[in-house]
């Protein structure tokens, strides 16, 4: 994936601009392992970072893969992503872990059956 780096400049200046003066995303939905999908495309005049999010992430994307296409922090990317979804562009899920761990029950019979040996 090539990266998108619109304007380049981490200048305090430039991320204070880009957040909108915000230094939190206001949710704690976003870590760096959630997933974000676009639900929309971007539209003329939308701010060059939400529209390069929505086109990054028309596939499932972690937080952390969107900052780093970005080029920004994973903070500042945070809290453009709380944007994006309070307005319904993206949505936001975890990933599903590959392996769940055994029942309870399960264990405990199986600890009586090695303790019966």
């Amino acid at each position: 994936m090539s990266r998108v780096r619109p304007g380049r400049d981490d200048s305090p200046d430039r991320l204070y601009t880009v957040t909108g003066g915000r230094s939190r995303a206001g949710s704690d939905a976003f870590d760096v392992v959630t997933l974000v999908v676009a639900e929309s495309d971007p539209v003329p005049g939308m701010q060059s970072e939400h529209a390069a999010i929505l086109r990054m992430c028309r596939f499932p994307t972690a937080v952390v893969e969107v900052a780093s296409g970005l080029g920004l922090p994973v903070s500042i990317t945070r809290i453009l992503l709380a944007d994006l979804h309070a307005t319904g562009r993206i949505s936001a899920r975890h990933p599903r872990p590959a392996y769940r761990l055994p029942d309870h029950d399960i264990l405990e019979q199986v600890l009586v059956g090695l303790r019966s040996l």
